[in-house]
């Protein structure tokens, strides 16, 4: 079983050629970094050692479910590359009888599965329940077994996976989304 400091994580080491012998480019991806589907990337909130490696994904969107205010560094990167930032700003839900914002994750859900904005990365504070339940709402849509979505969900949030994260997820109405997946085409 996992513990607190578990999470996903790991780099990619580039050695360069130049002039003056090898040059070494270190990629690493934030925080529980995870494709979900072809153009749909998943992580925790980037910061600026994930920038080489964000930009070998030619990231066209990036949807933040945090509320905090983006940083500066990261803000100045995405303008520079040209990629668009959604902002959700869902709150998190620690109590068992708050209510995750259904018309927020449908909206963010939305903008992650409009192809105009892929190559998209969906991410939160550590990539572990808000961004857990949009995944799993992506993973509704394309006909997964709750157990598999669950199975995902608990991977990632570890110990601290919450009933009412899973919940959320299964009473999500999927009904209004026709959206198309790669592993579908």
């Amino acid at each position: 079983m996992k513990n607190d400091d578990d999470d996903v994580s790991f780099s990619f080491i580039s050695t360069i050629s130049g002039a003056n012998g090898g040059e070494e480019i270190v990629y690493v991806p934030p925080l529980n970094f995870a494709m979900v589907d072809h153009g749909i990337f998943r992580s925790g909130f980037p910061d600026t050692s994930n920038l080489q490696f964000l930009q070998t994904l030619g990231l066209r969107s990036l949807i933040c479910l945090c509320p905090e205010p983006y940083p500066e560094a990261i803000a100045e990167f995405l303008k520079e590359n040209g990629i668009h930032l959604f902002q959700f700003g869902i709150e998190m839900c620690k109590e068992p009888f708050v209510n995750i914002p259904e018309e927020r994750v449908r909206e963010a859900l939305k903008a992650a599965l409009d192809k105009k904005n892929q190559p998209v990365l969906i991410h939160c504070k550590r990539g572990k329940h808000r961004t857990g339940c949009l995944v799993g709402c992506v993973r509704k849509l394309q006909k997964w077994c709750l157990s598999s979505i669950f199975d995902e969900y608990q991977r990632f949030a570890g110990v601290k996976s919450r009933i009412s994260d899973q919940r959320f997820v299964e009473m999500f109405d999927i009904s209004n989304f026709k959206m198309q997946f790669s592993s579908s085409n």
